[in-house]
């Protein structure tokens, strides 16, 4: 690492924080002189390509399981923490599970069931999109199945 004042090569590590998941963060102080800095590093790993229904494949995408999961959970009671937790999770399932490719079915698998255990509209919206059921009847049917309705008592109303 070279130091930003005097571009000697030899520093001491006097600190490192883990940052995020895939960050390192490093206070170095330089051999030479003396001073100060602060390094980044980025843990690159290699995701599974997911492998699509339509038989193509992609690159696996947090940002976009993210953006999937938030939208999920848009205006529920549900932290962006929550929604970080998933993330990591689902991330860490499908890194130990797979080497080269893994199924985008397998994958929403893991996101409804952790969503399910978070917030049940949730699990419905995502559920609704990853399941892509036929026809309404389809999808109550599935709910049913899923949760045990109690009818409405409409007198207190």
């Amino acid at each position: 690492m070279k130091c930003p004042e005097c571009q000697n090569t030899e520093s001491r590590v006097l600190e490192t924080r883990v940052y995020k998941d895939d960050e390192i963060r490093r206070r170095r102080e330089c051999s030479g002189c003396k001073a100060r800095f602060t390094t980044v590093e980025t843990v690159f790993v290699n995701y599974p390509l997911i492998l699509k229904r339509d038989g193509c494949q992609e690159p696996f995408n947090k940002d976009k399981l993210r953006k999937g999961i938030q939208l999920a959970c848009l205006k529920r009671p549900v932290s962006l923490a929550q929604i970080e937790n998933i993330v990591s999770k689902v991330t860490k399932a499908i890194i130990e599970k797979s080497n080269k490719s893994f199924s985008a079915i397998d994958l929403g698998q893991i996101v409804v069931k952790e969503l399910k255990s978070l917030d049940d509209v949730a699990y419905v919206r995502f559920a609704s999109v990853y399941k892509e059921f036929k026809d309404v009847k389809e999808f109550v049917e599935t709910l049913q199945k899923d949760y045990v309705f109690k009818p409405r008592n409409d007198s207190a109303h």
